[in-house]
């Protein structure tokens, strides 16, 4: 029985082909295909509407030098908001459950940050090394201490999104998996699991839209650092 619980989050195959890339392009076949109107319709004006606000909330911390950012953390935004989201649906396959990928997204970008910063300002960005003010003697732990919480930054990005997506659809489920059970012999209870799994569920969607602002906010800040 655990080990039917976990099986959701084994990535689907077809004739022994991972199909992980199907469902990493899912969510750009959703979006309406750009044309030469500029307004195309109902679903067109929802989309520019969310871009928009997605891109205005993310280059708020940044300076005008970070704007040049603002194509791929808005892309990184819609795409991790899209996956999360589908993912909820049943019988589809969540790719941000899985660290590698998440890890895969993470580490290229904190490390282009970070060479941005090595490449524009390296003085400014190896000072985070070390506060202003240290004694001597702490210099050494607090130049180890600040580069491993520097190092470990992208696996914090990594783990963080997929320990909180692999959590709700644990719990969604195992509450599923008894309101199903307690039907038949206790309907009263069963109803109030539904309920608890309807809330869940609303739950859910709100922690997909906010891991999805939050990883790509923390990439923002870290980017802010180092221009």
């Amino acid at each position: 029985m655990n080990l039917s619980f976990f099986d959701q989050f084994s990535s689907p195959s077809l004739l022994g082909i991972p199909l992980i890339l199907v469902a990493t392009l899912l969510p750009a076949l959703l979006l309406p295909s750009p044309n030469n109107r500029w307004i195309a319709g109902r679903l067109s004006t929802l989309q520019l509407w969310l871009i928009n606000l997605i891109t205005k909330q993310l280059m708020i911390p940044l300076d005008k030098k970070g704007h040049k950012w603002a194509l791929i953390l808005t892309s990184l935004m819609l795409f991790l908001l899209l996956t999360n989201l589908l993912g909820l649906l049943p019988y589809t396959f969540t790719p941000t459950t899985q660290l590698s990928m998440n890890l895969a997204l993470a580490f290229p970008l904190w490390l282009a940050t970070l060479l941005t910063g090595l490449r524009n300002q390296p003085s400014i960005t190896l000072g985070h090394l070390l506060p202003e003010g240290t004694p001597t003697p702490l210099i050494p732990a607090l130049i180890l201490i600040e580069t491993t919480s520097l190092l470990i930054r992208p696996l914090a990005l990594g783990v963080r999104l997929t320990a909180n997506l692999t959590a709700g659809h644990l719990l969604i489920q195992l509450i599923s998996t008894a309101t199903a059970a307690l039907f038949s012999t206790m309907p009263a209870i069963s109803f109030l699991t539904l309920i608890i799994l309807f809330l869940l569920t609303i739950l859910e969607v709100a922690v997909a839209m906010i891991q999805a602002y939050v990883f790509v906010l923390l990439l923002s800040l870290y980017l802010q650092e180092n221009i």
